[in-house]
């Protein structure tokens, strides 16, 4: 990591580390103090999409049927798939438990940072301890890509958004396939809702 002057915070991203189970020994070894920002969506959602991109790069995959289940005639669910094990959080999170206390943890809802950005990012800057510096005023809503682009009002730079790989149309998945995964997913979810405290009404997506 590089050197962290006075006054600086230096953050690095790399999603895998949450799920890579000799990231948090090797994390705190390094920096037992440090603080933890892990961003978690609708494990069936977050499934779907790790297909889509996926798929982007190798066309010739099987569907997401077929990679989701060990037998889909008995409903066997092949937890092995890593676009469906990474889903399952409170697993993952065990593991962190172990080295990190959850006050150097802050969960971001992948939903909450589409619909409402700035509101996430200033429990975010909270968390870090800094001025809330970024606001309503620094997003809009991209139509196009369907979530919110950075901009900044005090200079006339074109706004900032993700690449290309993001915001991809999903592939249309049969609907009884979604609902097992909603059921498969859903004791995971309360486990991890009480591990963190917090809510994420994943829940909801399935009564829709």
């Amino acid at each position: 990591m590089p050197s962290t002057l006075e006054g600086q915070i230096t953050m690095e991203k790399t999603p895998s580390y949450f799920v890579t189970n000799s990231a948090p020994k090797r994390i705190h070894s390094m920096a037992r103090d440090i603080k933890l920002i892990i961003v978690v969506r609708n494990p069936v959602t977050r499934a779907i999409s790790d297909y889509t991109q996926t798929l982007s790069k190798k066309p010739e995959i099987p569907t997401f049927e077929v990679l989701a289940f060990k037998n889909r005639t008995l409903g066997l669910i092949d937890a092995s798939w890593s676009a469906l094990r990474i889903g399952i959080y409170a697993l993952h999170l065990e593991t962190w438990l172990q080295y990190f206390p959850l006050a150097q943890m802050h969960f971001v809802s992948g939903e909450r940072l589409i619909t409402d950005p700035a509101g996430e990012l200033g429990r975010v800057q909270d968390f870090l301890g800094l001025k809330r510096i970024v606001t309503d005023k620094h997003f809009y809503f991209n139509k196009t890509k369907g979530f919110p682009c950075l901009k900044k009002p005090e200079d006339s730079s074109a706004p900032r958004c993700l690449g290309k790989s993001k915001g991809r149309t999903h592939p249309r998945i049969d609907p009884d396939v979604i609902c097992r995964l909603h059921k498969f997913y859903k004791p995971f979810n309360m486990m991890f809702y009480q591990m963190t405290g917090q809510n994420f009404q994943w829940e909801l997506d399935d009564r829709q």
